[in-house]
């Protein structure tokens, strides 16, 4: 089955054709992977907590563990900390009823933007790790903007960080935000060279006595996170965050392979799920074929201005019918333009990430109708 759909500037109708994925996949054996998901909107810019359960819910069904309340959910970009908190309650609970993975973010935004102590930046941070272990779930230290604003040294990073770990429950994933997701985490780890800040983030892990479990790198720089990734301890995972790359770094080579944390894959998830299904079979062609397609699909998304790639993940949701409106949280969907969006779909459509081609093909006609692209 499948429809066809006329787009705006090109000549030939586009053949919508329904993919070949399964309806589920069960967890990856080969990987540890994450999907970090997004918050849906009603037209109003409340929170639409039905929807944004049910996606997680999708999420699950492929097999995929839920990183919650991160940057990819608006945090600290129109999710506030209340919302947030709500968000991991809310999620921990679905997790824990389904015995499904489940990692939350713990940061600092409760405070408000500058410059502050780091007294008030660690007990903010620790305000945040306790609420997440208490739900049960698994902990992300976040990124901090309050400390990339206060921060003067590498030593501030490592006292304030050994301070948190010292307090985790449970080992923890570190996460490493670069300027282009954030462009207020310039710096982070205590330079703007890559390699003086590693050094600080291996300190702090060996520091840590096997408290920290993995840590989560979004730079988009493949040979970086390489470098990182063989540096790391021995059962410290390095989870990529490269939307760009992903597919390599998660197939690996003779030195070794990452495991991966990604927004992408609230956007690709059934073939995502299909790649990584085939990859625990030692198909190497089968998770190349499912998994290649998807890149040029996530590289538009996260086109510069990087931390605008929401847009194109809420956009794929509503298109697969997981939510009811194309709305997000501060009216975020408006900071992509229809062309964008309409490369966006074509590319989705190669990829095979539109479960539903009368639904998508329906969907994109509202969209272009409202947007005057017909």
């Amino acid at each position: 089955m499948g429809t066809v759909i006329k787009l705006p500037g090109r000549s030939e109708p586009l053949y919508l054709a329904a993919p070949a994925w399964a309806p589920s996949y069960p967890p990856p054996t080969a990987r540890s992977v994450y999907a970090a998901a997004h918050v849906a909107a009603r037209p109003d810019g409340t929170v639409d907590w039905d929807a944004t359960l049910r996606f997680r819910d999708h999420l699950w069904d492929y097999g995929f563990g839920v990183a919650e309340a991160m940057d990819t959910a608006q945090r600290g970009m129109g999710l506030t900390w209340d919302q947030a908190r709500e968000l991991i309650r809310l999620s921990a609970q679905r997790a824990a009823a389904r015995g499904a993975a489940i990692a939350c973010g713990a940061g600092t935004d409760q405070l408000a933007d500058g410059p502050h102590s780091l007294t008030e930046i660690t007990a903010a941070y620790s305000e945040q790790l306790e609420l997440v272990q208490a739900t049960g779930a698994r902990v992300i230290l976040m990124a901090s903007r309050a400390l990339a604003a206060s921060a003067r040294s590498a030593g501030d990073y490592l006292d304030v960080y050994t301070h948190l770990l010292r307090q985790a429950d449970r080992p923890v994933m570190l996460h490493w935000l670069g300027q282009a997701f954030d462009p207020a985490l310039r710096g982070y780890w205590g330079s703007e060279d890559f390699g003086a800040a590693a050094d600080t983030v291996i300190e702090l892990i060996e520091r840590a006595s096997g408290r920290v479990s993995g840590i989560k790198l979004s730079v988009l720089d493949a040979s970086r996170e390489t470098e990182l990734r063989r540096r790391l301890p021995d059962g410290v995972r390095l989870y990529t965050g490269d939307d760009f790359s992903y597919a390599n770094l998660i197939r690996g080579d003779e030195t070794g392979h990452s495991d991966a944390l990604l927004g992408a894959f609230a956007a690709i998830t059934a073939p995502a799920a299909a790649a990584l299904h085939a990859l625990d079979g030692g198909d190497l062609a089968g998770y190349d074929a499912a998994m290649g397609p998807t890149v040029p699909l996530s590289r538009a998304i996260f086109a510069a201005p990087t931390y605008h790639y929401k847009v194109g993940i809420a956009f794929l949701a509503w298109l697969n019918g997981l939510q009811p409106h194309l709305s997000m949280l501060d009216r975020l969907q408006e900071r992509r333009t229809p062309e964008h969006l309409i490369g966006v779909f074509e590319l989705a459509v190669a990829a095979g990430a539109l479960a539903d081609p009368e639904c998508a093909a329906d969907r994109m006609t509202q969209f272009l109708d409202r947007a005057g692209r017909t």
